[in-house]
């Protein structure tokens, strides 16, 4: 199980490779509901673009027209988890690209900044759902005119949703957070191959689609959300049946599809060949989808100007944004070089092209409570109250990285209830040697009581990080910080640090690998990282291990350490995830973040980040897409005249 990480340059430098697209077996397409175009009939190469505003300026500036390209340079490598297939896409790049502007669901977000950009709006559904008073049944109905773009183009059906969720059902495709639908009736027997339907989704007219819950579950409307459950015409998805493989042939249901999208031949699974404006080590180019029909949507939330959209890899992060500065890029993807950001902050000029918005993600250092010395909550607490986080702020950037953490979860998914909560407070955020020392006093490690933590265990502990500058920059603050209360740590450098700290029998003490966002603007998307119940042995995310039994702990080849007497929360997490969403539900989670930092004090959280973005001279408008953490595609426009 992964998700959407965010190491800050997780989707620049992870390189992974692009799974060879391909057809199964001798399997033939189903037939479409519609004839596709016949050869040489191709559609037009862009659909209506929305009415053009007139070229004047406001007092804000330029006003935005339809027209032009949006162009973003992309550093290292796409990096996607599933080769741009949306039913295993798991990174806020990929939610960012679909969500915006490629992919609708029953519900969906308006791409805005701030609470009103974590906020659901109906999509694909004509309204939001009627629920049934025990919370267990959800009814959409459906908008009509609706359709997939080319070369489908025909209209959505409530079938082509469920045939979302029975790929997500399907183990081989590997659908990277399935398990948020398990709540779904019978997902799970599907799952394991014990039924050939997903009992509690029906679909008794083309219209109409029914979920039935085997337990109230307060976020679901956030799960549909996601990209994994818009929908997936069966007559081109089902010819491909293995991880990644039908993302060289997305089926567009937003305002944008692949380019060359209405030249893919669905005749059969052979005739099939990859849609050309996606290719994995290079580009990945957009156009208007003309089966889109804005009437069906709303510029609240899709105001779809630019033309197309280009994203281009560029392994040279100081040529991508010379390029920005140049005019030749609207946009980036791109680690953001120290002298790029002062130059930006500093100018006048380049001032307004530096977007800098809170992302509701938290940066954080794990520590292993089976590992020790840290398997005592004296020395875990003493390291809360040591660490310099500001000096750690300040390497990542300064103030422009974000707030300084003092809890787990973001302010913005618990209403800002713990925003004056420091369990662990020091003057400027730069830790309290003495407050820390007597934390440490009470610790079995500190066998003279001096606050100092001088048993063997305290000596030469191994520390994780990332091969990547900030993480080397960041190192020496934390190895310092620990010091001064006698523990002292050996720093590992790995490119695949990931895969280490996800791998249990690694036994890693702790690790300064990276970040959490949020899946959707819900305090489970964080939860989860403390339920013992998502233990595993290999791709784990509850790296502190927190709730793990002994029971779980002989299944969990390698793992040593102390194994017993670990504290749960999961009671906690099944309590809050129950509540409806609303205030006592919001509220559940804030108690829980207390109990997580006072009572078990897996983390040292340190930074609530920021996402900083350089737009290019010819960008009219920007939005910050709260739900992605990313720039609002979906309201972004250009001066043509620029380009």
């Amino acid at each position: 199980m992964t998700r959407r990480w965010l190491t800050g340059a997780l989707f620049l430098v992870v390189v992974i490779s692009a799974l060879a697209a391909g057809c199964g077996g001798e399997k033939e397409a189903a037939p479409p509901a519609e004839p596709p175009p016949a050869e040489g009939t191709a559609p037009p190469e862009t659909a209506a673009p929305p009415e053009p505003a007139p070229p004047a300026t406001t007092e804000e500036g330029p006003r935005p027209v339809a027209g032009g390209v949006y162009r973003i340079g992309v550093e290292g490598s796409f990096g996607f988890t599933s080769g741009f297939d949306p039913t295993g896409e798991y990174l806020q790049d990929t939610f960012n690209i679909f969500s915006n502007l490629m992919v609708r669901t029953l519900v969906g977000y308006k791409h805005v900044a701030g609470p009103e950009g974590n906020e659901l709006v109906p999509d694909l559904a004509t309204d939001m759902p009627e629920v049934s008073e025990d919370g267990l049944t959800y009814t959409f109905t459906l908008k009509d005119g609706i359709r997939f773009g080319p070369p489908v183009s025909r209209e959505i059906t409530s079938k082509d949703v469920l045939y979302a969720f029975e790929r997500i059902g399907t183990p081989d495709v590997v659908a990277q957070y399935g398990f948020y639908y398990d709540v779904i009736e019978g997902m799970a027997a599907f799952t394991a191959g014990e039924a050939s339907e997903i009992a509690g989704i029906q679909t008794p007219d083309d219209k109409t689609i029914v979920f039935t819950l085997t337990q109230p579950t307060g976020d679901f409307l956030y799960r549909i959300a996601m990209p994994a459950a818009g929908p997936i015409p069966e007559e081109v998805a089902s010819c491909f049946t293995k991880a990644g493989e039908y993302g060289r042939y997305v089926i567009a249901s937003g305002p944008y599809m692949l380019e060359g999208s209405e030249k893919l031949d669905i005749t059969s699974c052979e005739t099939m060949k990859p849609i050309a404006g996606y290719k994995p080590n290079t580009q990945l180019f957009l156009v208007r989808n003309p089966d889109y029909d804005p009437a069906t949507d709303t510029p609240e939330a899709r105001e779809s100007f630019p033309d197309r959209f280009e994203f281009v890899i560029n392994t040279n992060a100081d040529d991508i944004f010379d390029k920005i500065r140049a005019g030749e890029l609207e946009g980036e993807r791109a680690s953001m070089p120290a002298k790029v950001l002062r130059e930006y902050l500093e100018s006048d000029d380049l001032r307004d092209r530096l977007q800098i918005n809170p992302d509701d993600a938290a940066f954080y250092i794990s520590i292993n409570l089976t590992q020790p010395p840290f398997d005592d909550i004296h020395v875990r607490k003493a390291l809360n109250l040591v660490l310099d986080k500001e000096g750690i702020r300040r390497v990542r950037g300064g103030e422009t990285a974000g707030e300084i953490a003092t809890h787990a979860f973001p302010d913005a998914l618990v209403n800002n209830l713990l925003a004056d909560y420091d369990p662990y407070p020091s003057e400027g955020h730069t830790g309290d040697v003495e407050a820390a020392m007597e934390e440490m006093k009470q610790s079995k490690y500190d066998t003279d009581k001096d606050g100092v933590c001088d048993a063997p265990e305290c000596k030469d502990v191994l520390h994780v990080t990332f091969a990547l500058e900030e993480n080397r920059k960041m190192a020496p603050i934390i190895e310092q910080s620990f010091e001064k209360i006698g523990v002292t740590l050996e720093t590992r450098e790995f490119d695949d640090a990931f895969t280490i700290v996800q791998t249990v029998a690694k036994n890693v003490p702790i690790h300064s690998v990276g970040g959490w966002g949020k899946d959707f603007p819900d305090a489970s998307t964080f939860a989860v990282l403390f339920d013992g119940r998502v233990i595993i042995p290999n791709g784990n995310i509850n790296y502190s291990l927190v709730g793990l039994t002994p029971e779980q702990a002989k299944t969990l080849d390698g793992l040593t350490g102390s194994l017993e007497g670990i504290p749960s929360v999961d009671a906690d997490i099944d309590a809050c995830a129950a509540i409806p969403a609303g205030d006592e539900r919001v509220q559940c989670w804030a108690e829980l973040d207390r109990k997580i930092m006072e009572e078990i004090v897996p983390w040292i959280p340190y930074l609530f980040t920021n996402g900083r973005d350089i737009i290019g001279p010819a960008v009219t408008k920007y939005e910050f897409d709260q739900f992605s953490g990313l720039a609002g595609l979906a309201h972004v426009a250009v001066d043509p005249s620029k380009q």
